[in-house]
């Protein structure tokens, strides 16, 4: 007899709404969280010309050393805020090539014991605690379903170079009511992420769930804060004036926001993370030369580098994943670009 493979166990989770009664956001939250999300709006569309800087860990593992970085970056924040729109790259989840440590989200404990409820129950705690200080966060969106348990603590989401041509993911899009980037692909071209922002910007009839957990018909208006991410890819940086040039026309050719952010890590530093210095400041040179550059990223933590999940005891404030930039140059870069901008 043919044997019939099943999943060998199935857990319940709370709802998203059940979660949200139990970690409720307080109005110093809500406050940064909708005010970030209509400056970066207005960033992304060409009305607040401050340039918009998505900073902080490659992918957060230590709630601690998270909010320590908080509240480091929240001080520049603030003293920046007349020129510069600064939010902290809080990214829960780990998209992966093939295996590997899937983020803090899945398995909170980095022991394969991925307790999803735990590590979505701390998620929300640690985005309650970095968003109630005031300082509003910005994240990777990549299961569709996680999304629903902690989208409302964000100002600002990032669909990455492997789900950009995913339909689920430019329907979920079409429904977040926050601006959201689109990554090009890994090979580099950006054919991919521009028909996700096209797709994005429609109404859209999918298949989701509700707050209550319930399987539903959702039905979006479409979201006109969509835009380019470049991140580089197997052929190289794409950070560079002629192909901002390029891809510019090529946005306004289907009448989509021209803005663009540069990722300075990934393929733009050919994953040498002190090379995110380098690729920063050329992208400042072409911003201060009329190029559309609206926003960077950079991956950056308390300590510089990244080690093993394996190497214990861990090293406080350091990457278990990609090579981050220490705080320190983290720091002077960022009052760099504050007084270049002046």
């Amino acid at each position: 007899m043919e044997t019939i493979l099943t999943c060998q166990d199935v857990e319940q989770l709370p709802s998203p709404a059940k979660l949200a009664r139990e970690l409720p956001s307080g109005d110093k939250s809500r406050e940064t969280i909708l005010q970030a999300r209509k400056e970066i709006g207005e960033i992304i569309s060409g009305i607040d010309h401050r340039l918009l800087l998505i900073v902080g860990p490659c992918s957060i593992h230590d709630p601690q050393a998270a909010l320590d970085y908080a509240y480091r970056l929240n001080k520049l924040k603030e003293k920046f805020k007349d020129r510069l729109c600064i939010i902290m790259r809080v990214y829960l989840e780990k998209p992966r090539s093939s295996v590997g440590w899937k983020g803090f989200i899945n398995d909170p404990y980095m022991n394969d014991s991925c307790d999803l409820e735990e590590g979505i129950r701390q998620a929300r705690i640690l985005l309650l605690s970095i968003t109630s200080m005031g300082m509003a966060t910005g994240m990777e969106f990549l299961d569709p379903l996680i999304t629903h348990y902690i989208s409302d603590l964000s100002s600002w989401g990032a669909i990455g170079a492997r789900t950009s041509e995913s339909q689920i993911h430019r329907e979920m899009v079409s429904g977040l009511p926050m601006p959201v980037g689109f990554k090009n692909s890994t090979e580099g071209t950006v054919e991919s992420a521009i028909n996700s922002i096209i797709a994005a910007e429609k109404p859209h009839s999918f298949l989701s769930i509700n707050k209550e957990g319930r399987v539903c018909i959702q039905r979006s208006e479409g979201n006109q804060y969509c835009h380019l991410i470049l991140r580089g890819g197997k052929n190289g940086p794409n950070y560079y004036a002629p192909i901002l040039r390029s891809v510019h026309t090529r946005l306004l050719q289907h009448e989509l926001n021209s803005s663009i952010i540069v990722d300075c890590s990934h393929m733009n530093s050919a994953k040498h993370f002190q090379n995110q210095i380098n690729v920063w400041r050329e992208c400042l040179k072409n911003r201060s030369g009329g190029l559309p550059i609206c926003g960077l990223m950079v991956e950056s933590n308390i300590g510089e580098g990244n080690q093993e999940i394996s190497d214990q005891p861990l090293r406080y404030g350091v990457s278990v994943t990609d090579g981050c930039l220490g705080w320190d140059d983290t720091e002077k870069m960022i009052t760099e670009t504050y007084q270049l901008l002046s």
